[in-house]
């Protein structure tokens, strides 16, 4: 974990162009975001005028998805590209889903700006002694789990939720997602649990939508983030042969909706999916 002062000079040396980890925060209403974010942010909505709501869609899905690991037990997350922990993260609702406070999380960015931010805010919001924010990238598992391990608070003997989040459409096929994906999951206990959501092009309203999608892909492979959207039948693989949790991998409005979703009478216009898959075998 870095120190404040690190954690600060990597913030003012990152305003010189957008984060997309500030970019999401600015769509969720947060503060952790400068001019050079938001004049991005304006970007994309101009084309894409509900993206907003897509990302609350997103956020809303991470919260509703870890409450019901919670609930089923597991003390244990692994939130890897979280980015910024603003309202809502993993360490609140498995708190306040747990009133024992139990639960133990680590939080994983490559983005340094984003680790950063994560340093400063999770020291006026969490226990050091049961979360952690650390650097790592999606795509070297081997590096991840070690670092993880480091930590001390993860035992992989027992199940853990690994949380990739609004994540995986900054992750292009060309990459290998499907073998990193794999080697999250073997590393997992029976019993563990693997929460997964991103956005996707499938079922557009209309032809200016489809483009739309297309154009705001194209504005992401102007940043360091660029990726690709997926339809739920290319997105169902990366579970593997892991259980889905009632009701499958669904548009994430209707994955268990409470009074606060958005799109929860339409989910299919939030143009994101999800679901969570429990590893065979407890």
């Amino acid at each position: 974990m870095i120190g404040h002062d690190e954690a600060l000079r990597a913030v003012e040396s990152s305003l010189d162009r957008p984060s997309a980890a500030r970019v999401y925060d600015y769509f969720l209403g947060g503060d952790t975001n400068y001019a050079i974010d938001r004049e991005f942010a304006h970007k994309i909505r101009a084309r894409l005028p509900l993206i907003g709501q897509y990302m609350r869609t997103s956020r809303q899905f991470l919260a509703r998805a870890v409450r019901r690991c919670a609930e089923l037990g597991v003390t244990q997350f692994v939130d890897i590209g979280s980015g910024l922990p603003t309202a809502g993260n993993v360490h609140e609702v498995a708190d306040e889903t747990r009133p024992q406070r139990d639960s133990r999380v680590v939080y994983i960015d490559n983005e340094p700006v984003a680790l950063a931010h994560s340093t400063l805010l999770l020291a006026d919001t969490a226990d050091p002694e049961r979360h952690r924010a650390i650097a790592g990238d999606l795509l070297q598992p081997d590096l991840v789990w070690e670092r993880v391990l480091e930590t001390g608070l993860i035992d992989l003997t027992r199940p853990v939720a690994l949380v990739v989040n609004a994540v995986l459409h900054f992750i292009k096929d060309e990459t290998g997602p499907d073998s990193v994906l794999a080697a999250y999951r073997d590393a997992l206990a029976p019993g563990s649990l693997l929460v997964l959501s991103q956005m996707t092009n499938e079922n557009p309203r209309s032809e200016d939508e489809r483009q739309a999608l297309a154009d705001l892909v194209a504005y992401y492979e102007q940043t360091t983030n660029p990726g690709q959207l997926r339809t739920t039948a290319e997105f169902v693989r990366f579970f593997g042969d892991w259980d889905l949790l009632e009701p499958g991998l669904v548009y994430a409005p209707a994955w268990h909706p409470d009074e606060e979703t958005v799109f929860a009478s339409a989910p299919s216009e939030s143009r994101v999916i999800g679901g969570v898959g429990r590893k065979p075998g407890a």
